[in-house]
């Protein structure tokens, strides 16, 4: 059967991912099995990957828990693994009971080769051949995302919380897939928060990188491990519905998108808190006293600001994860004796604000255009940062939605 035409492209090999809400009861585990059928109907070879039912992961986790305060890495990934193993046993059925060859394939059965953190390992290898032998024979391997499993002990392993985008993405970089489909509950990437934003509007394509910032500074669409890794392995990625029948968004290289806007999207996150050091004397080596600890304790600092010396004395601004900020500002006391601070405050009250464009490499005033809407709402910002593609601020959170809508009108993003 010849090729179909998929978003004008011939795709024959895809591997399609269902996320949590996908998968949440049998109707919908039903509107999946259909959905790779009308794909295996017009001649791909197509592999799945699911994720566990919604609310799965955290009953399971919440029984670790219960068990013991302090629990065995190892015997915790064998169960938050289930989940997932659930899901795609119950799809392989839901496949073969409308004829479609199908059936599970579980991390060690392939198998999916990690690194031995458990509870947060890294794909080191997939081997595919005989999945490659038998989705040629048109057979549909259903995969359970998040798990692996150790070469040398045989040790189930986990990913980490949304792992699922990233066994999606590493398996198409071994099938050789033409594209990856990433099925969620939302019909694409939007230039903003549709939920906040009335005006966002849906991108159809956006870059790797576009989409690594937005993932990462809180646009929660996909993995930022996931992206990462399309992005290395040039895996062409799709972010669509698995409840409407639109083309989504593509995830793909600069080259492929002629018209490049300026700023493609703005995102926010709420979990960051603000730490300042303050009275601190302004001399080599302050930075390392501070920030040095802090490394030690694995807490990851984000955006850091240095006020201006005055009398040799100086103050020091960063954030930290929120989940953080208590243990954060422990390890910052236990330096008092080699920092000599005067004060140490907090504020997990903050939002941060990003804009992102690939367009921004070739464009001057992106930045000012954000200060300048900023201070017209009469929002002070209190700390800035900025890479090649984006230009991050730190504001109170309750401007949150003013921000975000006066930016998405000032950068000219709202739909018609």
């Amino acid at each position: 059967m010849p090729p179909a035409v998929l978003l004008g492209i011939f795709i024959v090999r895809i591997v399609k991912k269902f996320g949590g809400t996908s998968v949440a009861d049998i109707d919908r585990i039903r509107n999946v099995a259909e959905k790779v059928k009308r794909a295996v109907d017009e001649g791909h070879e197509v592999a799945v990957v699911v994720s566990a039912m919604s609310g799965v992961t955290n009953q399971l986790v919440e029984y670790c828990d219960d068990t013991s305060p302090i629990y065995d890495a190892r015997e915790y990934d064998v169960v938050v693994s289930a989940g997932e193993q659930i899901t795609a046993g119950l799809t392989a059925m839901m496949l073969q009971s409308m004829g479609v060859t199908a059936r599970s394939w579980l991390g060690w059965q392939i198998p999916i080769e990690t690194s031995a953190v458990h509870g947060a390992a890294r794909i080191e290898e997939i081997k595919t051949k005989e999945l490659l032998k038998r989705m040629a024979k048109g057979e549909v391997p259903v995969v359970p995302g998040f798990q692996g499993v150790v070469p040398g002990t045989k040790r189930i392993t986990t990913l980490g919380r949304g792992g699922s985008d990233t066994s999606a993405v590493a398996l198409a970089a071994a099938l050789k897939a033409d594209q990856c489909d990433i099925y969620t509950d939302v019909t694409g990437v939007y230039t903003c928060d549709p939920r906040i934003v009335t005006k966002a509007r849906k991108l159809d394509k956006i870059t790797y990188e576009e989409m690594l910032e937005m993932a990462s500074l809180g646009a929660k669409v996909l993995q930022t491990r996931s992206v990462a890794l399309a992005m290395k392995e040039h895996v062409r990625t799709q972010v669509l519905s698995s409840f409407e029948d639109v083309p989504g968004t593509l995830v793909v290289d600069e080259e492929e998108i002629v018209e490049q806007e300026v700023v493609s999207g703005i995102a926010y996150s709420k979990d960051d808190a603000k730490v300042t050091v303050s009275g601190i004397a302004d001399r080599p080596g302050i930075s390392a006293a501070i920030f040095g600890p802090l490394a030690d304790a694995a807490i990851n600092v984000d955006m850091i600001v240095q006020n201006v010396s005055r009398e040799g004395l100086t103050d020091m601004t960063f954030t930290v994860p929120r989940g953080e900020i208590n243990r954060s500002l422990k390890v910052i006391e236990g330096q008092k004796a080699s920092i000599d601070y005067k004060s140490l405050s907090s504020d997990p009250n903050v939002v941060k604000i990003s804009v992102i464009g690939v367009g921004m490499r070739s464009h001057a005033g992106v930045a000012s255009r954000m200060f300048r809407t900023l201070a017209e709402k009469g929002i002070n910002i209190q700390v800035i940062s900025t890479s090649e593609i984006k230009v991050s601020v730190l504001i109170a959170s309750e401007y949150t939605e003013l921000a975000l809508r006066a930016l998405h009108t000032a950068y000219g993003l709202d739909a018609a």
